[in-house]
């Protein structure tokens, strides 16, 4: 398994929470930054899965 799938699955959590957070506190500065966190750990487990089937293609 990619190192990437890993942290983005992480970072996909951390911006869920800190996009629950902003909502319930009302702060939208914190809600939006967990937004674009949540795309981002998106963005980089979708990198590690197609590293991770380039890698299992080549075997």
């Amino acid at each position: 398994m990619d190192k990437n799938r890993v942290k983005g699955a992480a970072k996909e959590a951390s911006g869920s929470i800190k996009e629950v957070a902003g909502k319930l506190i009302g702060n939208d500065r914190l809600r939006a930054e967990g937004a674009v966190e949540k795309v981002e750990g998106k963005i980089q487990t979708k990198f590690g899965k197609a590293k991770d089937a380039v890698r299992n293609a080549l075997r």
